[in-house]
């Protein structure tokens, strides 16, 4: 398989997303600042009510510009913005909404005055109604066997358990919001295909990069920290071990599997016949 063309680039992406040609990219995959004051090394994530959401509908307007009519964009959010992100992509920018995903995960912030957050959201939206997406790449293994169910495996649904990449995990970036590989993957599988343009226009730690260059997609990135650019940089060059994590239910066997007739998870029922 001929080598992805990765392609990082340092500066602010509301400028460079100028420079992306329309109808270009096959796949968004933004994680955006979520406007919680988090230090970043050369810019905090703090700005007015309104100046961030118009921060938010200028990126989306070059988004939605340079994403082809078959192409999709998922998009990290926290709960303070989600609502205006969704009113944005659906309203102001016409996109067709498909699903609203919960990242569920067991470490997060303590609480000892109401409920510690333990989830945060991403929101997948098509510029069309015809757009690519990739069932059998994704699926998982039955929670039990039934002879009407695709043994293939399940649809993970829209509740994805991905635990953060903990700071004493040896993959862990010095970055405040480093995404699980394995929930980047599965975006990636799900709505691309090898040789497809992945762009993040947020790139951070250089997640969505690391895992296009294992997936044969092609991706540009956009950064503004230089320091996250080398780092960036430093982990696509460095060997590749496998992911930082997984989703557990990836490793279960379907349980009241006959006891003749199927070896091993992820025989269909043709083959059985």
């Amino acid at each position: 398989m001929k080598a992805p063309k990765i392609s990082l680039q340092q500066g602010d992406c509301l400028q460079l997303l100028k420079h992306i040609d329309a109808e270009s990219v096959d796949l968004i995959v933004a994680d955006p600042p979520y406007n919680l004051g988090k230090d970043y090394g050369n810019n905090h994530d703090l700005l007015g009510f309104n100046e961030y959401l118009a921060f938010t509908e200028s990126w989306l307007r070059e988004a939605k510009r340079v994403l082809k009519p078959s192409g999709s964009i998922y998009v990290f959010m926290g709960v303070r913005f989600i609502s205006y992100l969704y009113d944005a992509m659906d309203q102001k920018h016409g996109l067709f909404f498909n699903s609203w995903i919960t990242w569920h995960y067991t470490q997060g912030m303590g609480r000892k005055i109401g409920f510690s957050p333990r989830h945060e959201d991403i929101l997948f939206f098509t510029k069309t109604e015809d757009f690519e997406f990739n069932l059998d790449s994704i699926r998982i293994p039955q929670k039990y066997f039934r002879a009407r169910n695709n043994m293939a495996g399940a649809n993970p649904g829209d509740v994805w358990q991905f635990s953060h990449v903990h700071y004493s995990n040896p993959e862990r970036e010095e970055h405040p919001t480093q995404k699980p590989e394995a929930l980047i993957a599965r975006i990636i599988l799900a709505s691309s295909n090898e040789k497809s343009v992945v762009l993040d226009p947020f790139s951070g730690s250089g997640t969505t990069l690391r895992v296009c260059q294992q997936l044969g997609r092609d991706c540009i990135g956009m950064e503004l920290n230089p320091a996250y650019v080398e780092m960036t940089e430093r982990r696509l060059a460095a060997q590749f071990e496998g992911y930082d994590s997984f989703d557990q239910r990836a490793d279960r066997v379907p349980n009241d599997l006959p006891k003749t007739g199927m070896a091993e998870p992820g025989v269909t029922q043709l083959e059985l016949s």
